[in-house]
């Protein structure tokens, strides 16, 4: 896969810091859902997810460190060069899944056999929903099919944007 150049806008949606990548950067990419990346913001080093945005692009989330790295703050033009990795980092074990996952043994060991892509796919599954009560329902299901030595998530469209606070029914919201 070849580099690709994007350049764009940061904006913020509540305490969120994104950039948005164009159709056709997305295009590039070997899948619409959620993909590893490894490359430039602005020349500092990145490595992290490319969260897909419910309608066949995706949008980076900036976090503070990045910003600090790559002297920008919302609203301003950045540069990002990125290509997909196949390497993939561990996604950060929301604390009820994680006590979940203690509680089942069985489950636990399935969770650390499965790929740290899969395990992506599983907590962006969990983080998908603003119900509490539907979170403890995905947590219980996710035990008992890890448990039952299901490795991947099913009924689970990877090219939803699954974080609550920037998007509505899995689409990222507009500016």
């Amino acid at each position: 896969m070849s580099t690709i150049h994007v350049e764009a806008q940061l904006y913020s949606i509540g305490e969120h810091t994104l950039l948005h990548l164009p159709k056709e950067a997305s295009a590039a990419l070997p899948s619409r859902g959620v993909t590893m990346v490894e490359g430039t913001l602005n020349g500092a080093p990145i490595k992290t997810v490319l969260e897909p945005d419910g309608k066949k692009s995706h949008w980076l989330n900036v976090d503070a460190h990045m910003l600090k790295a790559a002297g920008a703050a919302v609203g301003d033009m950045v540069t990002l060069e990125l290509e997909s990795s196949k390497d993939w980092i561990e996604p950060t074990l929301p604390a009820d899944l994680k006590a979940a996952l203690e509680d089942t043994p069985d489950a636990y060991a399935t969770w650390l056999d499965t790929t740290p892509m899969a395990r992506w796919d599983w907590v962006r599954w969990m983080r998908a929903t603003k119900s509490e009560a539907t979170r403890a329902k995905r947590i219980a299901n996710a035990c008992d099919m890890l448990s039952g030595g299901k490795r991947r998530v099913c009924c689970f469209d990877r090219a939803q944007c699954t974080e609550p606070a920037v998007s509505k029914s899995g689409v990222l919201l507009d500016l």
